[in-house]
């Protein structure tokens, strides 16, 4: 009997650590959104943006269907907090082939926003304000 308790308690503190890690960063969520547009995978692409940006999320990964699509060099890194936002930029491009011809976005110069919702970081959007 004392041994069912020492299991159940060992797993119980177990299961609390692991409810309390922190899921990912704000830099995993934006790369895995990116990842998500170059694979055409609109619903991935939904999970991993907040609710204020799933229509976003959805018209940028749809944008990318008819085209081959590749990300090359991204690394993102988190540079600053604007309230409960996390603000990161990337670095990189997504190479889309357009009727054989090859078209850099540059992912340098876009500022990405992340927020952490239901436990884990998401893509929320783009920092559009000037001057920053």
């Amino acid at each position: 009997m004392r041994k069912v308790f020492l299991i159940v308690g060992i797993l119980s503190l177990s299961l609390s650590f692991a409810a309390c890690a922190e899921q990912g960063s704000a830099e995993d969520a934006i790369e895995a959104y990116l990842q998500a547009l170059v694979s055409k995978d609109v619903i991935r692409a939904v999970n991993k943006s907040c609710l204020d940006w799933e229509e976003g999320a959805h018209a940028e990964a749809s944008s990318f269907e008819a085209v081959i699509v590749r990300l090359d060099g991204l690394v993102c890194s988190a540079v600053g907090v604007n309230g409960d936002q996390t603000i990161v930029d990337c670095e990189g491009k997504i190479i889309a082939n357009y009727g054989g011809e090859d078209q850099d976005i540059m992912l340098a110069g876009r500022t990405y926003l992340a927020v952490q919702e239901d436990g884990e970081w998401k893509m929320c959007g783009y920092d559009t304000r000037t001057g920053e």
